[in-house]
This record gives C-alpha cells, sequence and structure tokens, in this order.
C-alpha cells in the first residue's frame, strides 16, 4: 500500500452541521474540516452508499420495493429476519464491509437505539483491534441514525461524545499513521414529523391502490411500497397515468413537488409553487442543464439561472456546464437540485426505478402504517431538501474540498 492504512468509518444519517456544532464543542480535535457530502435523492442509505461506494445499484429503493418485471411490490420485514445471506445484500458495497451489526439489529436500532448503539460500539471496536493492522477497515454504525429518528438531537449529541473518545482510544493504539475517514450517507430533518395521508388523498382522487400493476389497462392503478418512516415517496403506474398524478398531488398536504419522466431527454418538476422542465445535454463528454420554468418556479432558482445569464454562463439555448450549477447550488435549498434530480430518474440508483417519485416537505414523511404505530418520531430523511441531503466526510489526515458530490466520493474514501 503506497498510502497510509485507512479506517473507514461510516455513521448512518448523521447530518453535516451535527458534526460542524460538535467540533465548535471541542470535540474531533486535531480533524481537517469536514466537507458537506451531498447524498442523492431520494436520500436513504442504500441508495447513498451504492452511489459513494461505486457498488451495484439496490434492487429497490427500501427493502419493500416494486419489481418491474413482475409488477408487483416484493421483500419487505423478511429482510430482516434470520442470518444476513447472499440474497439480504441490497449493494455490493456490503460485501466491502468488514464490519456491520447483525442483521436483526438493523430493526432493533429504531427500538433500542441507545442499546444498539453502545453494543455496536464495543463490537466494532474489539472486531478492528482483531482484524489484520496491514490493510484498510471499513465499519459501518447504523446506531446514530436510530437515535436520531426516535430520539433526537441531543442522544446523538452524546452518542458523538462517545465516538470521540474511542477514535481518540484508537488513534493512540494504532498510531498516527492510519488514516482515520468519518463520513455518513445522508442527512436528517429534525423536528415535529406529520404523516402524509398520500394513500388516502389517492383514493379520494380516483385511484386505485394495489400491490400488482397486472390488471387490464385503462386502471387509474397506483403501487407505492410503504416501508420505512421517511420523506419520499415512490411511485408506479401505467404511462398514462403519470401526468395526472403528478397534478393531483400538487393538492395534498406535505408534498413539496413530483418529479417524472419528460419523453426520453427531460423530467418534469411539479408541485404547488409551480411546474418546471429539467433539460440535459452531453456533448464532448460536457455536461450540461437547462432549467425551464413553465408555471412558477418550483425549484426557486430563477435567481441562479440569472446570475449565470449576467455572467455569460448560459449559452444561446439556455444551458450552462453541470459545474457551473454545482458551483451556484452546493448551498441551495435543494442542493445540487438539477443534477441530482434528473439522475433519480435516468441514472440506475436503484434497479426498478419509480415512475414518479414525491420529495416530501421537511416535517413530514410516508411509511409504513404500522411502523407508525411503533415508534414516534423525532427526525426523518429521504426527501430532496438540504438538511437530508447533506451529510459530512472528514480525514484526520487530509483537507477535503468544501463539497463532494456523492459519484465523486469513492476516490476521496478508498482511492
Amino acid at each position: 500500500m503506497t498510502r497510509p492504512r485507512r479506517l473507514l468509518l461510516c455513521l448512518d444519517g448523521v447530518p453535516f452541521d451535527m458534526v460542524r456544532e460538535s467540533r465548535e464543542r471541542g470535540l474531533f480535535e486535531g480533524w481537517n474540516a469536514p466537507s458537506h457530502l451531498l447524498s442523492p435523492f431520494p436520500t436513504m442509505t442504500n441508495i447513498a452508499l451504492s452511489t459513494m461506494l461505486r457498488a451495484t445499484a439496490p434492487l429497490g429503493y427500501e427493502s419493500l420495493y416494486f419489481d418491474r418485471t413482475s409488477r408487483e411490490i416484493r421483500g419487505g420485514i423478511g429482510k430482516y429476519i434470520g442470518r444476513r445471506t447472499p440474497d439480504k445484500l441490497p449493494s455490493s458495497y456490503m460485501d466491502e464491509l468488514d464490519y456491520q451489526e447483525p442483521l436483526p439489529f438493523e430493526f432493533l436500532v429504531y427500538v433500542a437505539p441507545e442499546a444498539v448503539w453502545r453494543a455496536d460500539m464495543r463490537r466494532f471496536d474489539e472486531q478492528f483491534r482483531a482484524a489484520p493492522q496491514r490493510r484498510d477497515y471499513f465499519a459501518f454504525l447504523k446506531g446514530t441514525d436510530g437515535l436520531l429518528h426516535i430520539r433526537g438531537a441531543e442522544p446523538l449529541r452524546r452518542a458523538l461524545e462517545s465516538l470521540d473518545k474511542l477514535l481518540n482510544e484508537i488513534r493512540a493504539w494504532c498510531g498516527a499513521e492510519t488514516e482515520i475517514m468519518l463520513f455518513s450517507d445522508h442527512g436528517m430533518t429534525i423536528g415535529e414529523i406529520r404523516r402524509v395521508h398520500l394513500q388516502t388523498h389517492l383514493r379520494r382522487c380516483g385511484y386505485e391502490i394495489t400491490d400488482r400493476l397486472n390488471g387490464a389497462k385503462g386502471r387509474r392503478a397506483v403501487a407505492i411500497p410503504a416501508f420505512g418512516l421517511i420523506g419520499y415517496a415512490a411511485l408506479f403506474c401505467d404511462e398514462e397515468n403519470t401526468v395526472k398524478l403528478a397534478e393531483d398531488l400538487t393538492e395534498l398536504e406535505g408534498v413539496d413537488f413530483s418529479i417524472y419522466r419528460d419523453r426520453a431527454s427531460a423530467i418534469i418538476v411539479k408541485g404547488a409553487k409551480g411546474s418546471a422542465r429539467v433539460h440535459r445535454r452531453e456533448e464532448d463528454g460536457r455536461i450540461s442543464y437547462r432549467y425551464e420554468q413553465m408555471t412558477n418556479d418550483p425549484l426557486q432558482l430563477a435567481e441562479i439561472v440569472r446570475g449565470l445569464s449576467d455572467e455569460g454562463l448560459l449559452d444561446n439555448e439556455g444551458y450552462a456546464s453541470a459545474e457551473n450549477w454545482f458551483a451556484r447550488t452546493a448551498t441551495h435549498i435543494y442542493p445540487d437540485a438539477l443534477a441530482n434530480l434528473y439522475n433519480a430518474l435516468y441514472t440506475e440508483r436503484v434497479h426498478h426505478r419509480a415512475d414518479l417519485l414525491i420529495s416530501l416537505k421537511d416535517g413530514y414523511y410516508y411509511g409504513s402504517s404500522f411502523f407508525a404505530h411503533i415508534v414516534s418520531l423525532k427526525a426523518t430523511h429521504g426527501n430532496a431538501l438540504r438538511a437530508s441531503s447533506t451529510a459530512f466526510m472528514m480525514s484526520t489526515h487530509r483537507t477535503l474540498p468544501e463539497f463532494v458530490r456523492a459519484d465523486e466520493a469513492q476516490p476521496l474514501l478508498k482511492g
């Protein structure tokens, strides 16, 4: 190995702002400043980590997913029962993990997060010290996600204090030559979270909610996998229903906007704040985007478009380079919105892509009604807004770029 040995440690669901706050409180002293790591929409663990590590795409957005081949909903809670077998690995990034919690803890982390966090830290420490000391080590701790979801910010602050203490002990034990890369998969929206009554609204609008789309054409049928209590929803329907479905969703409280494919090369963004079309163009390996306002400004980008125009960075057709868009929208309310939303529908972030994706407003969630009766949410993630989209990446050895897209993280993490 021509570089220092590296410990990669991923903390599930820890937002950038909480890491910055922890450093202001004196934690992680001697580390370099954290980078804003922009998580892809929908901001979910398996999507984020498979993108960050350039691994295979998961089958669906969650373990309960819609299979486009069989045209039915598959998977679910069975993925968390028994041993971790190959059919339960959502992406090849999990093959690279040296440590992750035992499979049942993936569910228990949302029931007893403090106990899971303490056990996770102890097992990780023991297994890391027992591992060969001449190769990289990759660990993933899920307890942080459960702490924020179920307990809120203060328990996570205490968990970061305990982690800082443990990492100081590890650094003293393994020596300064070992680089520690600490990062998260996505951010989190913290505060009061209310349920979006998505299925009730669609039934009132005349849609049939179903687990299968194998019936006769002409049905207004929609399949909506409902699992985790999160800030997005993936909808599957026949193509002729998509446009009307997005229009009907603008009336539902808690929906920020929906996106769907427009022919073969654009997406439509539609919400109560208006509608827009996002175009992508690739010429000679250079990617550019155009934001076409149809009615009002659903992504709040009009001022940025004017700035790009004033600086001469828009061409005659209204396109600006992906780099210029990124430079001006990395801290936007919807970080890197054009590339992020476009790629959510046109790249293989999941194997079975939705016909329509909903990004909910901060403070709202959709998911399993069964889980909603078990837990009371203090935070969630999944939408395209800044709090959920902004994870972090931080090194003991290197100064990282201030902003990093998820699909550009792999060389920094593992290169």
